[in-house]
């Protein structure tokens, strides 16, 4: 079995145990594959933790999770040293926190103080943890999805601007059509039975198997080697460059965009639109992909104004004004 076809496998699986939400399964996916991590945004129950659930139960992949609260402090994410004693003599050891796993769930990460939110995007950003002037590096395979809740704000911290563009995507989880909530309700009936049957002579349990972490990293490899043609390279800078210069193209964004996207905007549309590509069949990037990725890669990377706000103009409509003023390639 090739690297796409177990990809394409796991996305499956996932959309059994997670109906409705293909979108957010296919970006979690594409975060998987192109080694970064996501920031999920939506209203409780929702999914976000199911989700990454189901991504880190059908693959070779250590699971942890994370829930933040006021009163975390960084060494219970990052990990610290413990004194032992044995035989008389004492020594310090590193224990690992949470965030040493390969598949890591940030639940409601707004909800934690910035020392702690800036001691997990550190270890996000370097892919390491330095405790008492040791460093410790993450595994290989190494995935942090956070969540947090857009519509309840008190007693949480917000997170800045500068660590907001340090996720790779910013994905947003909606409501599901009423048929496939319909689907919802029968998939947690059988859930619900389903220990029951396990120890019913009837049936019998099978090992569909995890996918490996090598298909993974054959899949980067797969990813790196996609075409992006200079006129597709120059089509990405051309959409993040017009956030930054927003009087050129009308006096809407002008008066909505108060800071645009940073480089990491770029690097973003460029790994993610490769990804797409990948997963769909393609050695090489078109406008489409680009288009299908530029909502998630740049929705978080850019700064509104006070008038854009108070005119209820969110990101999304930002964005789709700026793709529409860029000529397509």
């Amino acid at each position: 079995m090739s690297a796409r076809e177990r990809i394409v496998e796991l996305k499956r699986r996932m959309g059994e145990s997670i109906i409705g939400q293909d979108a957010v399964i296919e970006r979690i996916v594409i975060g998987l594959l192109t080694n970064g991590n996501l920031l999920v945004e939506g209203l409780p129950g929702l999914a976000k933790t199911r989700a990454i659930k189901a991504l880190a139960r059908n693959v070779e992949a250590d699971f942890s999770r994370i829930q933040f609260t006021p009163d975390l402090l960084p060494s219970d994410v990052t990990g610290t040293e413990v004194y032992y004693q044995k035989d008389g003599r004492g020594e310090f050891r590193f224990e690992p926190g949470p965030i040493f796993a390969n598949i890591v769930l940030g639940d409601e990460i707004n909800r934690a103080p910035a020392k702690v939110q800036a001691a997990m995007l550190e270890a996000m950003e370097e892919r390491q943890v330095t405790v008492a002037g040791t460093t410790h590096e993450m595994p290989p395979l190494f995935m942090v999805m956070a969540t947090q809740n857009p519509v309840e704000q008190e007693g949480t911290y917000p997170l800045p601007e500068a660590q907001m563009d340090r996720f790779l995507m910013h994905v947003r989880i909606g409501y599901t059509p009423v048929e496939d909530e319909v689907r919802i309700i029968e998939l947690v009936r059988e859930e619900e039975n389903a220990p029951t049957a396990e120890h019913s002579d009837e049936s019998a349990p099978t090992d569909t198997g995890r996918i490996p972490q090598s298909a993974i990293f054959a899949a980067r490899a797969e990813i790196g080697r996609v075409h992006v043609s200079g006129t597709i390279a120059r089509y990405i800078a051309d959409v993040v460059y017009a956030t930054r210069t927003p009087d050129r193209y009308s006096e809407d964004l002008a008066r909505w965009i108060d800071v645009g996207a940073s480089p990491r905007g770029s690097l973003a549309l460029d790994r993610c639109s490769r990804a797409h590509a990948w997963l769909n069949g393609r050695e090489y990037v078109d406008p489409g992909d680009v288009r299908a990725i530029v909502h998630d890669c740049l929705r978080h990377r850019l700064m509104l104004s006070y008038e854009a706000q108070g005119e209820g103009v969110s990101a999304d409509r930002v964005i789709d004004t700026v793709v529409g003023q860029i000529a397509l390639p």
